[in-house]
Order: structure tokens, then C-alpha cells, then sequence
């Protein structure tokens, strides 16, 4: 499984561009955002997710971490193959489009070229039940219900579910404490993190 790739940037087309790495030419499949910042012959590292299939192979890259989770979690939506998930997450920033899940905003979504209302309504459904889950589960593993360090830690588990790495949930939801009150819903909490990330 290749996770990721570092080498220099040899051709950029329309929807892909080609990465060498040690004399060998690897095609990979990316956002525009990602293409337009790829200058052929500098050196680049992309985030990777590999596809295997019994008729394919193919890569799909990303320029962070965040990105890669995120397009990830949008493949587990019955409906959502990865030409969509890829349109998806290069349509606007990755918190911008946590946030429409998380508030049920179907038309972000649906501005999408590939997905119709009820392929946007699906995501928002699957994917914030998800977020929710998360939330129970870290709930179940935090140090007392109701303490301040578990209902963080319901955020965090949240934001990972949604496909923040680690590190950028815990300061997501740091930011987004400072902006609700101490006994806010995780609803809420969950929304001020994204709501911090984008605007930070």
C-alpha cells in the first residue's frame, strides 16, 4: 500500500500529475487545487491513497493529511466512488465541507458536479451519524461524564471521525471551546471546532 510519495513533479495534466520517485513515474490522480500548485521538475510530497482493484490500479493524492481522512471517510458512503469523493473534497476547504455535513448543508454539496440531493443527503446523513458515534464512543472512554476533559475528548473523537488527524483536532477543539459555553452540546462544540478551522 503506497501512503504517500516524495519525489519531483515530471508531467501535470487536467486531472492528474506524474511524480518521480528513484526513476519511476508514478500517475497521480488529484484535486485542481493540488494540480495548480505543482510546478513540473520541483520536488513535492503528496498524501496517497491507493486504490486496488481486480481491473485497476490507481493513486489519488493530496496535499495534506486532513485531505486523504477526509476523502477516505467520503468512501465509506454507499454511492460515493472515488472520482466523486475526489470532486467532493476539491471543491472548497476540507473544514468548509465538515462544517455542511455537520449542519445538514446539502446545497454545498450538491454544487458539486456528480452529486445530485440525494447523494448529498446521504453523505450528511451517514457521515454525521458518524460524528455522532464518535462522540459516544469517546464519551464511553473519557474520565467522567460531564468532565471538561471528556467533553473534549468527544470533540477530538468527532473531528477524527470527520478526518482530522490527531493533532489538528485536539487544536480544533481547543479553538472552538473558547467560542460556547461550558455546558454545550457536542453538536455545538463540534460545530465551533470546524467553524475555528475555517476561519483561523
Amino acid at each position: 500500500m503506497i501512503a504517500s510519495l516524495e519525489g519531483i513533479v515530471g508531467t501535470v495534466s487536467a486531472d492528474s500529475l506524474v511524480v518521480e520517485v528513484g526513476g519511476v513515474g508514478y500517475r497521480v490522480y488529484a484535486a485542481p487545487s493540488l494540480l495548480a500548485a505543482a510546478v513540473p521538475g520541483t520536488r513535492t510530497k503528496v498524501h496517497t491513497f491507493h486504490l486496488v482493484r481486480e481491473d485497476v490500479q490507481a493513486l489519488y493524492g493530496f496535499a495534506s493529511p486532513g485531505e486523504l481522512g477526509f476523502f477516505t471517510l467520503l468512501l465509506t458512503v454507499n454511492g460515493v466512488g472515488p472520482k466523486v469523493a475526489l470532486a467532493i473534497v476539491g471543491s472548497r476547504p476540507v473544514a468548509d465541507l465538515q462544517l455542511a455535513i455537520v449542519q445538514d448543508d446539502q446545497a454545498a454539496l450538491v454544487s458539486v458536479p456528480g452529486v445530485g440531493k440525494r447523494l448529498a443527503g446521504r453523505i450528511c446523513l451517514e457521515l454525521k451519524e458518524k460524528v455522532d458515534a464518535a462522540g459516544s464512543a469517546a464519551a464511553a472512554l473519557g474520565i467522567a461524564p460531564g468532565a471538561e476533559g471528556s467533553r473534549q475528548g468527544d470533540v477530538v473523537a468527532a473531528l477524527q471521525a470527520l478526518g482530522y488527524g490527531l493533532a489538528e483536532a485536539r487544536a480544533a477543539a481547543r479553538r472552538g471551546a473558547a467560542a460556547v459555553p461550558v455546558d454545550a452540546s457536542l453538536e455545538d462544540r463540534v460545530k465551533a471546532a470546524l467553524t475555528a478551522t475555517v476561519t483561523d
